[in-house]
């Protein structure tokens, strides 16, 4: 006791300061979750949460039943799945060229650039793209042009659309992933790159039997963490940039629940379309740390 006490009385002030995050953790993320009832209710406003009509499952029974649900299905998968190889290839890509840079203003440089979209909210940024692709008066098809390209309605086009969100995505996160593969790139001993040139490797042969086998730990953990984001392809980004032009090609599953909650008041059926996701992505997410840990060494405890 006397050293529970010693040791309370030491890390007292750490504890103090974790309380507003649980604070916070409480009031937004546990208390909200008695809203989940609504998924198995037929939810009347004015009889609130505790006082609606309970429907057992129908909400999940009609969201089986619905006609496009296997196609918002597909485009979130299609969409997240292109972000997660994109949003690996590309920063490891690129912290591969910045590592080879000898100028080091020239590397910091470069890396503020590009790692300054990240900061920026898809609000602000949304109404760039929109302007930089369009039809009409956008930097984009202006350039498409002068090589007698006709113009490319590339937030409207179905064929479009979805490689937009991707390209987009990756434009404005590729900066954070470089730093951290960055980081990786400074654990790799130097003295293997010297014996790689003393045996006579270039430096791409160097890259492919050095840089990358380094790297492969800190690789196979982003990918492994990155498998539980699989159904969120970004719902702030394409929210900000979908029209009814392009459900076809663009409606996720977190459109198509703030569309039928907020905007079609069927609160019952879009508590449990979101239900239904969370449960998957929480499967998806315990798999992906699962992995992690078995073939990355990673663990949270």
């Amino acid at each position: 006791m006397n050293q529970l006490a010693r040791r309370w009385k030491r890390e007292w002030p750490l504890h103090f300061m974790v309380v507003p995050a649980l604070i916070f953790l409480v009031l937004f993320s546990y208390i909200p979750m008695a809203g989940v009832l609504m998924a198995f209710q037929k939810y009347i406003p004015t009889k609130g949460l505790f006082g609606s009509p309970m429907v057992g499952l129908k909400h999940f029974k009609y969201l089986l039943d619905y006609p496009d649900i296997g196609r918002i299905v597909f485009n979130t998968l299609y969409i997240a799945t292109m972000k997660i190889i994109a949003g690996l290839v590309v920063p490891i890509t690129i912290a591969i060229l910045l590592n080879e840079l000898r100028q080091e203003w020239m590397k910091r440089t470069f890396q503020t650039m590009v790692y300054l979209p990240h900061f920026l909210s898809w609000v602000l940024l949304s109404g760039i793209i929109i302007d930089v692709l369009s039809p009409s008066t956008g930097i984009i098809n202006q350039i498409l042009g002068l090589f007698g390209a006709k113009p490319i309605f590339f937030l409207g086009d179905n064929k479009w659309f979805p490689y937009v969100m991707v390209i987009t995505d990756v434009w404005k996160e590729f900066g954070f992933g470089t730093i951290i593969y960055l980081a990786a790139l400074t654990n790799i001993n130097p003295s293997l790159y010297e014996a790689a040139e003393i045996d006579g490797a270039g430096r791409w042969k160097q890259t492919i039997n050095v840089t990358l086998p380094g790297m492969m730990p800190i690789i196979i953990l982003m990918l492994t963490l990155n498998i539980g984001n699989v159904l969120n392809a970004g719902f702030d980004q394409i929210f900000n940039l979908y029209s009814p032009q392009v459900y076809e090609s663009g409606d996720v599953i977190d459109t198509f629940v703030y569309r039928m909650g907020i905007e079609q008041a069927q609160y019952g059926f879009a508590t449990a379309v979101g239900l239904l996701k969370s449960v998957v992505s929480f499967i998806l997410i315990s798999v992906s740390y699962v992995m992690a840990y078995r073939f990355a060494n990673y663990r949270i405890f």
